[in-house]
């Protein structure tokens, strides 16, 4: 039997690049899938469309991260189409990438709603129909670990408090045998980083142990199966998968 047999998971910013492949691993697990998307209404189909083609079950969800009562219809639309969630997938964020003298308010605060507050409502909110032995997945960043470059200093505060967050969710929720973990990626070939800068590739390269990106399927891999009864005894963690590029 597959690892997640009929588990329910919500999987934030599920139409594309890590949370799309977490979705499609998920649904090859055995998983019921949900995923939010902002904008991307037909990737976020398409993914529904794929999993369903293998024989899953997949639900698309319009959610803004950065509004909460968005946030908190995702987590109801899933109850109401599968009766519960047993997994959380915290995957949604947004990196404003500027030199400090060019950032504003706005950005601080847009970045801090989709990275922070958006993590922080819907555990708050799915934990209402979370049975025992649910999980809660963050996906952070290996910047929280080490900033290796300029204009990362919004990303990198808020990647770095999910440290924190993920270490009182995983108190808080101990009891309920309800898990918490933070993954943390390194740079990804997703669609958006594979066109991104080739200097910004280039200088990233130069700091990783292993010179290389890191495949989807790779994150996606890990994050089954800290979702898996397999990881029961963990939790609190942080796990950074980068190639070495914080080391």
């Amino acid at each position: 039997m597959s690892k997640l047999q009929q588990k329910v998971a919500l999987i934030t910013g599920g139409s594309r690049g890590i949370g799309a492949g977490i979705a499609k691993r998920f649904a090859r697990e055995g998983a019921i899938v949900a995923i939010t998307y902002v904008n991307g209404k037909q990737k976020a189909e398409e993914i529904v469309r794929e999993i369903e083609a293998a024989g899953g079950k997949a639900l698309a969800i319009q959610a803004d991260s950065a509004n909460p009562v968005a946030v908190k219809n995702a987590v109801a639309v899933t109850v109401e189409n599968f009766g519960r969630v047993d997994i959380l997938v915290n995957n949604a964020g947004v990196a404003i990438l500027k030199p400090l003298e060019d950032y504003t308010l706005e950005d601080f605060n847009q970045t801090i709603a989709v990275n922070v507050q958006a993590v922080f409502v819907a555990s708050q909110e799915v934990i209402k129909n979370m049975p025992e032995g649910g999980r809660i997945i963050n996906i952070g960043s290996a910047v929280a670990e080490s900033v290796n470059s300029a204009t990362q200093t919004l990303y990198a505060l808020s990647k770095t408090a999910l440290t924190g967050l993920t270490k009182g969710l995983a108190r808080d929720l101990g009891g309920r045998k309800i898990t918490v973990n933070l993954v943390q990626s390194g740079p990804v070939k997703t669609d958006m980083f594979v066109t991104a800068d080739k200097a910004l590739q280039d200088l990233l390269l130069g700091f990783m142990a292993v010179k290389e990106f890191g495949e989807v399927e790779e994150i996606a891999s890990l994050v089954s199966w800290v979702a898996s009864e397999d990881a029961r005894y963990m939790t609190g963690a942080s796990i950074t998968i980068d190639g070495g590029l914080s080391v």
